[in-house]
């Protein structure tokens, strides 16, 4: 999205803390932003829900592909050259989302 950014993040360790990666990767890129660009890059609060179980996981993922068709952006998910996952293709991604909620 060009004004936003969406992120499913899931801590794989037992002592992972999403809270503080997100708290860190926003200061990193706004100060490599900042220095590159001479602007802030973002907004001064951030929203974020933590997902409890794997339905909601999947709610949010699938609400995160479909969100460049809907604002226009796209015709369809894999359209949008900006969506992608470290753990699954794209491909594979929407398959297992459309597959669980078809």
């Amino acid at each position: 999205m060009p004004d936003h950014l969406h992120l499913v993040v899931e801590g794989k360790a037992h002592d992972s803390d999403c809270r503080q990666f997100s708290i860190r990767s926003r200061q990193y890129s706004a100060f490599y932003y900042l220095r590159q660009f001479g602007e802030p890059l973002w907004q001064p609060r951030a929203l974020e829900h933590v997902l409890r179980d794997r339905e909601q996981a999947f709610k949010a993922a699938r609400y995160i592909l479909e969100n460049p068709v809907r604002a226009g952006l796209a015709a369809a998910v894999a359209d949008y050259p900006f969506l992608g996952s470290l753990v699954y293709p794209l491909s594979e991604l929407t398959h297992r989302l459309y597959l669980h909620h078809a």
